[in-house]
């Protein structure tokens, strides 16, 4: 007999709300190479990673090589141990804490029989998941491409495709090779779309350096509170999660500073070690954003354990990306999550700032330190002009730091720090 309708709504809204609930469970595997290094903090994130992506840790296994087994990944006496607790756990599949080549890939599907990840796969999938600009969707397709390009492995002569018709008989194109022509195919156009994106981006770039307004960059590791922070100083609204990755896609909003002076605050996607290359090359043109900035604003965690290797892995990345001579602030963020304040150091930048972005506290420091660094870069001027010449003022007012203006019987007094481009001018 039928359930009445109402009824067999109710029914399957429940079956919905049971298969949404349902969630992968995963291990982490791992391999310390020496004695002291970070592996177990790097598989720790990894979980981290995990959960974001929408996964249930199940557990971790984590070995200890002189190197990561070539075929393999993990050695064939822990391959039986993740084996046994595959099935103690009910997990349906694994994550390795590192890229695996194509053939570890395949091996370790072969010997687990379960669903086989690693950490560049995981990081993709979150960066699809938060990606929400044409542009970062962009990015991200094109990314996942290259990592499945070079991961098409020959899967034999059972895929070949047979055409049909006068003189089209016999073994066809491989599936295997048109999915790489596909994938060629659609690689190309992704590049093509997005250089168009980032001639638009170079246009606003060169924009902004022809009305030489100054570019602030925040910049950090995940989840540190970067758009916390951009949120106090501009009230943008921005997304705010303690997930990793939450923020994707850049946000520029101006900021006024004291003396009537306005800067560009610009949000970025945050680091992470083992960050992959498949990601640093898709994602240059939004990384670029720190590397075109006039000072760089690094966020710190200081409730973090982990925070000095954090910061390595930050300027580390800065480096790679040619924005290692920037002028940095470095931020001591959460400092509402401390037990006690401490006392932090780097010695990377011109001055480091403790805050909270959740509690407003330290905002006018950073504001401050940043009138300090830009008033470094200029040059201070003292002088008389005569009415005939307030147009002159006007550029000051607008595009430098007018600190007094004076009316005079003979003229106009002014004290102000201009850039070398407006002292040539004026």
């Amino acid at each position: 007999m039928d359930l009445p309708v109402d009824k067999r709504i109710k029914s399957e809204e429940k079956s919905l709300i049971e298969l949404n609930e349902i969630q992968e469970r995963v291990l982490l595997l791992g391999v310390q190479e020496a004695d002291g290094d970070d592996t177990e903090e790097s598989v720790r994130e990894l979980g981290e990673l995990a959960a974001t992506a929408g996964a249930q840790v199940a557990g971790s296994v984590i070995q200890r090589r002189e190197s990561i087994h070539p075929g393999t990944y993990l050695g064939k006496g822990k391959l039986d141990e993740v084996r046994a607790l595959l099935w103690e756990t009910e997990a349906t599949g694994v994550i390795c804490d590192d890229e695996l080549s194509p053939a570890q890939l395949n091996n370790l599907q072969q010997e687990l029989d379960c669903k086989v990840m690693d950490r560049t796969l995981l990081i993709l999938d979150i960066f699809a998941k938060h990606a929400t600009s044409s542009e970062g969707k962009l990015q991200v397709e094109l990314a996942q491409l290259r990592y499945r390009a070079a991961r098409l492995t020959g899967l034999g002569n059972s895929l070949s495709r047979l055409g049909g018709g006068i003189g089209t008989r016999g073994p066809g194109e491989k599936k295997l090779e048109m999915d790489r022509r596909l994938i060629r195919t659609r690689i190309s156009r992704l590049k093509q779309e997005l250089e168009e994106v980032i001639r638009h981006r170079d246009l606003i770039r060169a924009q902004r350096k022809k009305s030489e307004q100054k570019i602030v960059a925040l910049v950090g590791y995940t989840s540190v509170g970067k758009s916390a922070l951009f949120n106090a100083m501009t009230n943008a609204g921005v997304l705010e999660d303690a997930k990793l990755f939450a923020t994707l896609d850049t946000t520029t909003r101006g900021v006024k500073l004291s003396g009537k002076q306005e800067i560009l605050l610009t949000d970025t996607v945050g680091f992470i070690r083992k960050l992959p290359h498949h990601l640093v090359e898709a994602f240059k043109s939004t990384l670029e954003e720190a590397c075109c900035a006039d000072i760089l604003i690094h966020v710190v965690d200081a409730s973090s354990p982990q925070m000095e290797i954090q910061m390595g892995v930050v300027y580390e990345t800065l480096r790679e990306l040619g924005a290692g001579d920037k002028p940095v602030i470095t931020v001591f963020n959460k400092q509402d999550l401390l037990m006690e304040r401490r006392i932090c150091r780097d010695h990377h930048a011109e001055v480091c700032i403790p805050a909270s972005a959740k509690l407003g506290e330290g905002l006018d420091d950073i504001r401050h330190a940043i009138e300090e660094i830009l008033r470094e870069q200029k040059i201070y001027i003292e002088r008389l002009y005569p009415y005939e010449k307030a147009g002159l003022i006007q550029l000051i007012r607008k595009k430098g730091e007018l600190l007094t203006e004076e009316y005079r019987a003979d003229g106009i007094y002014v004290q102000a720090y201009v850039s070398k481009e407006i002292y040539v001018k004026i």
